[in-house]
């Protein structure tokens, strides 16, 4: 089990988006969760996000996955996987420690291993990140946070920036933690052979938010009227639109965001989805409510499908005489009793739904 040795509360007051810092020693005894072997398999895959980066002098060599690792150099080169917490189980267990923020922030825990002098170049996130020094050793700077950082592509797949001052220019080793918030920039190259570990965490954009919520409400016919005016006034200009227009079709609009029930199930849906393909496992046909309640009815355990997250909503769902509260359910494994009942007529089946999406253990 991993455990942090330092206060997370303590962390968030004074370094959480405000500024980046080091934490020697972040997790004591580090032992990689995952060894080079296992994740250059995962990096093999198809359904599985990676790439490999390497610098020959001034010029760089992106590939995307499915790797594969005949003709790699000696050194300079690197591959990155994502959402490893979503393929091994042990990894996973590395996100753990800090599930003291929202679950629907986590993005995934990316993990490069690189070859000496291996690295991605200079460049800038927007998302908050905790690098995990794994075995072997790296060299870090991290630059202020400024506007006017000069672009360049050394490559058409990476976004790299020119240079920066470094405020944070040290090396880490295995048990060390680099925090870095959004809009930072920093670069980072292995000095032996090493793995790394990043735990990304995501905020949505406004832009994100909105299309999101112009989905739901088109999938579910929400606000499904059209704007009627029995007093429209005739006009000279008919290119014209009128303020009383203006301001009763924006009223219209404002109206679908004012109904709490629509938005918090909306949100908890828009924000427990995944950003990450889920385990690679045989696709079965849906199954008909009947179906899952006769399964429940016999008392088995369902297991969570790696990289399925939980909904953020506060309501309970009773579809059987057991209560699952979507945040208190801390455990992968749920067990149920053999008294389980039908879903309610008055209740969604988006509970029901999203059990069918779960690995079921027999």
């Amino acid at each position: 089990m991993y455990q942090l040795t330092f206060s997370f509360e303590e962390f968030l007051a004074e370094f959480w988006q405000k500024k980046p810092t080091i934490i020697k020693g972040g997790f004591k005894d580090f032992i990689d969760p995952i060894s080079p072997d296992e994740l250059a398999g995962l990096a093999m895959e198809e359904e599985i996000d990676s790439r490999y980066i390497a610098k020959h002098g001034s010029e760089w060599d992106v590939r995307h996955g499915p790797l594969t690792f005949d003709d790699v150099p000696e050194d300079n080169w690197s591959f990155i996987v994502q959402a490893v917490n979503h393929w091994h189980e042990g990894a996973a267990r590395l996100v753990t420690p800090f599930r003291q923020l929202p679950n629907w922030l986590l993005d995934d825990l990316m993990i490069s291993y690189s070859t000496p002098g291996g690295g991605v170049g200079p460049h800038i996130d927007q998302y908050d990140v905790f690098i995990i020094q794994g075995s072997g050793k790296r060299h870090w700077r991290v630059g202020p946070k400024k506007d006017d950082y000069e672009e360049e592509f050394g490559h058409p797949a990476l976004r790299q920036i020119k240079g920066f001052e470094p405020i944070i220019d040290d090396m880490l080793e295995p048990g060390d933690i680099l925090y870095i918030p959004p809009g930072f920039p920093h670069d980072g190259y292995a000095i032996e052979t090493s793995m790394s570990f990043s735990v990304g965490f995501r905020s949505p954009k406004k832009q994100e938010l909105l299309s999101s919520f112009a989905d739901y409400v088109i999938a579910n016919e929400i606000g499904d009227v059209h704007y009627h005016n029995p007093d429209l006034p005739a006009r000279q200009n008919s290119g014209a639109i009128l303020d009383d227009e203006f301001n009763a079709m924006e009223t219209m609009m404002r109206s679908l965001l004012d109904h709490p029930e629509v938005m918090k199930a909306w949100l908890g849906e828009h924000l427990s989805n995944s950003r990450h393909e889920l385990d690679i496992i045989a696709a079965e046909p849906v199954w008909e409510n009947a179906e899952v309640h006769q399964f429940l009815k016999s008392g088995e355990a369902l297991k969570r499908l790696g990289g399925c997250v939980r909904s953020t909503t506060r309501s309970n769902h009773r579809y059987c005489s057991l209560t699952v509260s979507a945040l208190s359910c801390q455990k992968n494994v749920v067990t149920l009793p053999r008294n389980c009942v039908m879903p309610k007529p008055s209740h969604k089946p988006n509970w029901v739904r999203w059990l069918t999406t779960l690995r079921l253990l027999t």
